[in-house]
């Protein structure tokens, strides 16, 4: 019972802490090359033809999804490409802290046809990058996610953006998660080292099968290994 205290405090003190776009303010740094890697294997994820739109998500809560999805968008747009950041989470968004931004307009009002996506998307301090931040929390979110306005915004945005990066819920706590994936080409799954049981990543990985959704990477968040007697932060990739 106490370990499992510690994990929860350990887990609320992850969520709490203050997320950091170290792909933009410290982009020659160790864990900003893991990133790269990680767009890399995405690249070649799919050597025919590029990869449109990105869904980052975990089993659980507090695995490091947000800042995961908000430092590879910044990468991809590093590279050239055009990209759009949308924080999928209308239940608990966190997007517009990373960035600094407000969340007077965003995802749930352009679904609901009260904005459209020119009024909604905000342009970040990244060259190349836009954010559509989630808006207001709507009461039904897997609904509008659901929808034909879904389907709809997604065509739209093909037309925009190089690129589409969802920031998604975690998929073993709503349905939300498995509704993004089902729109996009390709999911990242991220897994918190220590604290992500095997049980909850195969079931995560279940879920987005389910889905109809291709996982293309995975991210191993807050892995630290023993270096030459320095410890670093990895984020490690696989295909």
């Amino acid at each position: 019972m106490f370990f499992k205290k510690r994990k929860q405090a350990k887990r609320l003190k992850l969520q709490q802490a203050p997320r950091k776009l170290v792909a933009h303010t410290h982009p020659r740094s160790f864990v900003v090359e893991q990133f790269r890697t990680l767009r890399t294997n995405i690249n070649f994820s799919s050597p025919d033809s590029d990869i449109r739109s990105i869904v980052v998500t975990s089993a659980a809560p507090g695995e490091g999804k947000s800042t995961a999805a908000a430092n590879l968008a910044v990468v991809f747009a590093q590279e050239g490409k055009k990209v759009l950041l949308i924080d999928g989470d209308m239940r608990k968004p966190t997007t517009h802290h990373t960035f600094h931004m407000a969340n007077l307009k965003g995802l749930s009002n352009v679904l609901t046809r009260q904005a459209s996506i020119e009024e909604a998307v905000q342009a970040t301090e990244v060259d190349r990058l836009d954010l559509l931040t989630c808006g207001p929390i709507p009461p039904n979110p897997a609904e509008l996610l659901a929808s034909q306005s879904m389907n709809k915004l997604m065509e739209q945005l093909k037309n925009m953006y190089d690129l589409v990066v969802f920031d998604a819920p975690p998929v073993l706590s709503v349905a939300d998660g498995q509704l993004i994936a089902s729109k996009c080409e390709g999911t990242i799954l991220v897994v918190n080292s220590g604290e992500t049981e095997k049980e909850q990543a195969l079931k995560a990985k279940e879920a987005i099968a389910a889905s109809n959704s291709r996982i293309i990477g995975a991210v191993l968040n807050n892995f630290v290994p023993l270096k030459d007697g320095y410890y670093y932060q990895y984020y490690g990739t696989e295909k």
